[in-house]
């Protein structure tokens, strides 16, 4: 498995501001209003990565006194860690593509001058997971990997 890369991260997101732009110049009219912590549910994801970070990484890093982790427990980590990371960039992503639509519609419309709440704690949020996810995913990283220099600094 190879670490996330911030292209991954960028294109998907790109693609995901683009479809949302597309779909809320086609369909806002027609949505519901958004709730203002619609977007905060991700905050929750992150913190529980942050939270298991913060667990793992002593023992990953095979400080005295922890037990080492187990392969599958550590694999699982990862993989949430990396699906974390991807996302947060989806989903912050569609709340730039509906930003982008919402912006020039604030001064006209009430409604978006209202969603526009909802979509910055969104993105807020989707930040947020991309930090946890990879900050889950650079404490999950085996000190003896040749790959990546390692710094018990960290």
């Amino acid at each position: 498995m190879t670490f996330t890369q911030a292209r991954q991260l960028m294109l998907a997101a790109l693609i995901a501001a683009v479809l949302a732009y597309v779909g809320s110049r086609l369909a806002y009219g027609g949505l519901p209003r958004l709730p203002a912590l619609a977007g905060a549910t991700l905050l929750v994801i992150a913190v529980v990565d942050v939270l298991l970070a913060v667990a793992l990484r002593p023992r990953i890093r095979r400080k005295p006194g922890t037990e080492p982790v187990d392969a599958l427990p550590a694999a699982r980590a990862v993989a949430l860690a990396k699906a974390s990371s991807m996302a947060g960039s989806i989903m912050g992503g569609v709340w730039i593509g509906l930003l982008g639509h919402l912006l020039p519609l604030q001064d006209t419309m009430q409604a978006a001058r209202d969603d526009m709440t909802a979509a910055v704690i969104g993105l807020i949020s989707a930040l947020a997971l991309v930090a946890a996810g990879l900050w889950l995913e650079h404490c999950l990283r085996n000190p003896d990997d040749p790959e990546e220099p390692y710094d018990d600094e960290d």
